[in-house]
């Protein structure tokens, strides 16, 4: 991880995304438990997400599939995106 936050392949965590930005989840790093958890939530690889509320320090609101969810900054910080450039 470089000091930008973005891992190999352009990844960062979907906390650094700003309210109306969009990304594709690269991966969820964590626990067995946390990935597995996330995972049955719908949080897979390539799913889009997009934020909807975002305020630092605190939770942010995110939709993806049919579905909106709010999620702690310390989950958001696990859960890696490809940023979606020009939506």
């Amino acid at each position: 991880m470089n000091s930008c936050g973005s891992i190999s392949g352009g990844g960062l965590p979907l906390a650094f995304l700003s309210e109306g930005e969009e990304g594709a989840i690269l991966e969820v790093r964590g626990g067995k438990g946390l990935v597995q958890r996330l995972s049955d939530m719908g949080f897979t690889p390539s799913t889009k997400v997009k934020v909807i509320r975002s305020h630092p320090p605190g939770p942010m609101l995110v939709q993806f599939r049919d579905s909106r969810i709010a999620l702690g900054r310390g989950i958001s910080m696990k859960i890696f995106v490809s940023r979606e450039e020009g939506r």
